[in-house]
């Protein structure tokens, strides 16, 4: 049986992962915020996953949100500091300080993924529309850092794969006030999206993914 651990297991795409997974045989192990995680700050993190006994053949971030209240911005008349350094604590600073205090439980010796959601709209090169300043750094800024990572940790665990993947678009708590006929559930996303982690190879480190496994450009 493989073994995964599953940070925001709670969430709209978290309980749908946890389930798929589980459908696939793997052991999960879930963190939270009802497990008291509060994946912006440090100290929190690192007592979390300092009681988690490993090796993991998946370390999965489904944590994330669109806002943190104010909703996305469509100008530059509603950019707000204080937005954007949620943002980027939730969306970017999260999952590094995951990475940073789950390393250890990635083994050395066989394949061994690291996944954050990211999101399409984090793409400078795709970005076409504007707007959403926020939320798009902080998904570029998240794409910045798991790519980096894996330039270094490729040098200590050879088998492992760390990705970005951008889920589409999920009917969730968080997407309900966006209004897109493409939504799909969160049981659809999660099927696709472990899917893309099967199917993912070494080779493959540091890629930014969309659902069905297409590179997305940076």
């Amino acid at each position: 049986m493989k073994s995964a651990l599953l940070i925001g297991d709670t969430g709209g795409i978290g309980q749908a992962l946890r389930a798929e997974l589980e459908s696939r045989d793997t052991a999960v192990t879930g963190l939270s915020r009802a497990t008291g995680l509060d994946i912006t700050d440090e100290t929190s993190v690192e007592a979390a996953l300092k009681s988690i006994q490993g090796p993991f053949d998946l370390i999965f971030v489904a944590t994330g949100a669109l806002t943190s209240g104010q909703g996305p911005e469509k100008s530059l008349r509603q950019f707000a500091p204080d937005e954007f350094l949620a943002q980027m604590q939730l969306n970017a600073l999260g999952p590094a300080l995951v990475l940073k205090h789950a390393l250890r439980l990635l083994p050395r010796d066989r394949r061994a993924m690291f996944v954050a959601l990211s999101a399409r709209v984090g793409s400078i090169g795709d970005n076409r529309l504007g707007g959403w300043y926020s939320y798009r750094a902080s998904k570029a800024a998240l794409n910045a850092l798991i790519h980096g990572a894996s330039i270094e940790i490729a040098r200590s665990h050879k088998h492992a794969i760390l990705a970005c993947l951008h889920p589409g678009t999920v009917a969730t708590r968080f997407t309900r006030d966006y209004p897109d006929h493409d939504k799909v559930t969160p049981d659809i996303a999660a099927r696709r999206l472990i899917d893309v982690v099967e199917n993912l190879t070494p080779d493959q480190t540091g890629g930014f993914f969309d659902y069905a496994g297409r590179e997305i450009p940076w």
